[in-house]
């Protein structure tokens, strides 16, 4: 790819650093990927790509098809369709379907509420308790028992 953009450079007619301020990287950047030190992001190839659309993304990106998009005699740019177009094949044929369109509100809940539990505590009142023995156990081995009276 780094052959490829220093094509795009040439064919600007502008030093690495003029191109590198058109598309809005730094200098030193473009000179890393134009010597092989370091590969260029999809950031940098998208803001090349953004600077020339005259470029062909396929070819900047593959090095597939021409270097530059179709061009008529009217000077307007054909495009291939884009991986990121809405429905490219049938864009002519038929406008988008509203009902698809992430905007829309829902009418109906994707997801039904479910019925609210409500959980209820019983406290049981239980007796009481009384002592009925106390014991007292000794170091001597003895022990005494103590009950309450009625």
């Amino acid at each position: 790819m780094k052959e490829r953009i220093a094509q795009i450079v040439q064919k600007e007619g502008v030093t690495a650093a003029q191109f590198a301020e058109k598309i809005g990287i730094s200098a030193s950047s473009l000179s890393h990927i134009l010597s092989g030190r370091n590969n260029p992001s999809l950031e940098v190839v998208m803001k090349i790509h953004k600077a020339c659309d005259y470029i062909s993304l396929d070819w900047l990106l593959y090095g597939e098809g021409e270097m530059e998009t179709d061009v008529d005699s009217d000077n307007n740019i054909h495009f291939p369709p884009s991986l990121f177009d809405e429905n490219p094949l049938f864009a002519a044929d038929r406008p988008i379907s509203p009902e698809y369109r992430k905007e829309n509100e829902v009418k109906t809940p994707v997801y039904t509420p479910k019925e609210v539990v409500r959980e209820e505590i019983k406290y049981i009142e239980k007796p009481a308790k009384k002592i009925t023995e106390i014991r007292i156990f000794y170091d001597n081995g003895t022990y005494e028992t103590f009950k309450p009276g009625n």
